[in-house]
Order: structure tokens, then C-alpha cells, then sequence
């Protein structure tokens, strides 16, 4: 098992960072390496990180500002070779059908549920690292 799972966190508001940070604790799961935060609070920062390689998820708010993590979705899974899988949050469970546009892999709604954050994380880390180890 690797060492550490590297999530990258993209929101333009600190308590959201910090509600995800939260949720998930040193590890979302038992089976699971504990969990390093990358976090970016502008689209060119996520960019940057996801350019250099090693992030293993990303967890994007649907309602930062001013590029919204739907849009953002899109954007990498279109220009990102192998990107990693996403977790979008959304404002809420109405947006269900925008998530699936933006090719998001899971999403949850906001304020961010624990066990829900949790067990949608864990799932996005396993699929990536029994990928990554294959």
C-alpha cells in the first residue's frame, strides 16, 4: 500500500476546504492510506497541481467563484491525460444532472455529510489506486 493518498481540494471559500479536510480525517477508510491535502483556491493553481502529477483525486466545490467546480470538471477531463477521478459538490441534490455533464465521477451535496463525503471518497481512492497498482 502507498504511503499516502494525495487529494487535491479546490474551493475559493476556507471553511469548505476545511469542511473536506474534516470529513474525511487522516483517512476516509480503514483499507486506505491516510490522506495529504493539496489545496487550491483558483482554477490556475488547480491546474498547476494536476499538471505536476501525483493527485489521486480531486474534490471540486460546484460553487466556488468565480470558476465553479462544474465547469472546472469539464475542463480537466477534457485537457488533463488520465485525470484523476471527481468528487463534486454540489449546492444541491437538484443539480444531480449537472454533475453528470461536467463528467464528475461521484458528487455529494453541501454542507458536507461525513459519512457520506467519507464513503464517496473511499470509493474514488480505491478504484485509483487498484488502477494505478495494476
Amino acid at each position: 500500500m502507498r504511503s499516502t493518498a494525495r487529494v487535491l481540494v479546490y474551493s475559493d471559500d476556507a471553511s469548505t476546504r476545511e469542511q473536506v479536510r474534516l470529513a474525511a480525517g487522516r483517512r476516509p477508510a480503514a483499507d486506505l492510506p491516510p490522506v495529504e491535502f493539496v489545496e487550491c483556491a483558483t482554477l490556475p493553481a488547480v491546474l498547476s497541481e494536476l499538471d505536476a502529477g501525483g493527485i489521486d483525486v480531486c474534490v471540486l466545490d460546484g460553487e466556488a467563484v468565480p470558476a465553479g467546480g462544474m465547469g472546472v470538471c469539464r475542463q480537466i477531463k477534457d485537457e488533463i491525460f488520465r485525470c484523476p477521478p471527481v468528487l463534486l459538490l454540489m449546492g444541491r441534490p437538484q443539480d444531480a444532472w449537472l454533475a453528470t455533464w461536467s463528467r464528475a465521477d461521484a458528487a455529494v451535496t453541501l454542507p458536507v455529510d461525513p459519512v457520506e463525503f467519507a464513503d464517496a471518497l473511499a470509493g474514488l481512492l480505491r478504484s485509483r489506486l487498484s488502477h494505478n497498482a495494476a
